[in-house]
């Protein structure tokens, strides 16, 4: 089916759902209306850019007889300069539509959990863990998202074996999906007392938060444990065993929570964190049964991928993927990832696009 065919079925079901709503008594059913309403909303805005084109094209054809009929030099002209128009806003309709066409990830407007942990290259990774943290927390102050800590192993100076935390905000996952995999650091590390240039890496993972209709989890399952959190002290040693570690028996993931000083809190972001991993491993049995959602040269899942270089004596910070490079690092380690982020959307857009009528 090309993109034209697919256009006049979403046409079609935009007729038949306007019909549905305006007909007698389905108000009554709460739930057909509302889900009748969303799509609605859906495809109001293909069908309309459709019904644009399918004008356009119909002005092109009626400018074009015009023109093989037209005598009078002036009106040619003119005819000539409409026609040209048309075809230039037909091109434009087109490529609208071809991206509007373009199947959205269920994800995108979810929250996220993020996972970073030091690699290669012993304290300097885990400071480089901990750079990338404030650079992730950071950016999403500056989009007015919320971070909320779930559990961090310091290496004690600064940096972090691992830290795991979330981000609460509207269209996260759509932004930051991108981010998972291998970060590489090359710098002087503060630990270097001969001036020499390391090569350290941290791994990170970006994982859409779940519902808990969208996982099948029995609490049974779960093993809980509570601790005493630790921390480098003052407020951050908490004086109860408010920590929780959440073992899930069937898949050996262990979890542990203990930013909160509740140990419900703890323990309700534990299960958060679990329905998340639970949900990535069903994603990726979908993806490994799908070939064609793994074409994409950006990638969305692969940890063990190296996606990104931060150069410090250069400034530059090199996206392998999309072979960008930015001579701002500075910049990006504060926070400013929109021309990254930006640029790795459009990316994957585009090389969806290539598949589009296949």
């Amino acid at each position: 089916m090309n993109i034209y065919e697919k256009l006049e079925d979403i046409a079609l079901r935009y007729g038949e759902v306007r019909d549905e709503l305006s007909s007698p008594g389905v108000a009554s059913d709460q739930s057909r209306f509302k889900k009748l309403m969303k799509e609605e909303s859906e495809l109001s805005v293909i069908a309309s850019k459709y019904e644009e084109f399918k004008k356009v094209r119909k002005d092109i054809e009626d400018t074009a007889a015009m023109l093989e009929s037209e005598t009078d030099p002036e009106m040619k002209e003119l005819a000539k300069e409409e026609l040209q128009s048309a075809k230039e806003r037909e091109q434009d309709l087109d490529g609208e539509l071809r991206i509007l066409l373009l199947p959205k990830d269920p994800d995108d407007g979810k929250n996220v959990i993020v996972e970073i942990r030091a690699g290669a290259g012993g304290d300097e990774a885990a400071l480089f863990a901990g750079d990338l943290f404030r650079m992730y927390q950071k950016y999403a102050d500056s989009m007015r998202w919320k971070t909320e800590m779930v559990s961090f192993n310091e290496n004690g100076i600064g940096g972090y074996k691992e830290i795991v935390f979330m981000i609460n905000g509207q269209g996260v996952f759509s932004k930051l999906k991108y981010e998972s995999g291998v970060h590489r650091v090359q710098r002087i590390p503060v630990t270097e007392s001969g001036g020499r240039i390391h090569t350290s890496t941290a791994t990170v993972a970006i994982l859409p938060e779940a519902e808990e209709v969208e996982v099948n989890l029995d609490i049974n399952d779960c093993k809980f444990d509570v601790f005493r959190a630790s921390g480098n002290g003052g407020q951050c040693v908490n004086t109860t065993d408010s920590a929780v570690r959440l073992t899930h028996i069937p898949t050996g993931i262990v979890i542990s929570c203990q930013d909160e000083k509740s140990q419900l809190k703890n323990r309700d972001k534990a299960l958060k964190v679990l329905r998340a991993k639970l949900y990535e491993i069903e994603l990726e049995k979908a993806h490994e049964k799908e070939a064609s959602n793994r074409r994409s040269q950006v990638g969305t899942g692969d940890r063990s991928e190296k996606i990104r270089t931060y150069n410090f004596p250069q400034s530059r910070c090199t996206d392998h993927r999309i072979k960008l490079t930015l001579y701002c690092l500075e910049d990006v380690m504060n926070g400013d990832l929109t021309e990254l982020l930006d640029s790795l959307s459009a990316a994957d857009r585009a090389e969806k696009l290539l598949h589009l009528g296949e």
